[in-house]
């Protein structure tokens, strides 16, 4: 029996609307969170007694800081999640670019952006 060496075109296309639905959700939550950092008037601490001023202030920025560094991680992911894109057009996507082999179907629905099989990451 031949060993496939890529997935099919029709293979191929189920992983790419998997993961053009994956771009619309983290698009959809990077955007959230960026206003979340960019964040206005609404519950600021304008209202707030002068007591609790400083402490309210220290939440903001920590909560800024953390939006911040998800609103950083998400790009991040949108990232690979268009490189896995640009893969599928080439069809080399899902092709572990340690072994050569193909990524297991199973791997590549839980983590659509993956380049490493399971066998590679566990060596890593």
């Amino acid at each position: 029996m031949v060993e496939k060496t890529r997935f099919s075109d029709n293979e191929l296309k189920v992983f790419k609307k998997l993961i053009l639905d994956k771009i619309k959700q983290a698009t959809h939550d990077y955007d959230l969170l960026k206003s979340t950092i960019t964040h206005g008037v609404d519950n600021d601490i304008q209202d707030t007694s002068p007591t609790f001023k400083v402490m309210e202030e220290g939440a903001s920025v920590l909560s800024k800081e953390e939006s911040s560094r998800l609103a950083q991680r998400q790009h991040k992911f949108i990232q690979h999640l268009e490189s896995a894109l640009f893969r599928i057009e080439n069809k080399t996507y899902g092709i572990c670019r340690v072994t050569g082999k193909l990524i297991s179907k199973e791997r590549l629905m839980a983590v659509p952006h993956a380049t490493l099989s399971i066998d590679a990451k566990n060596k890593q």
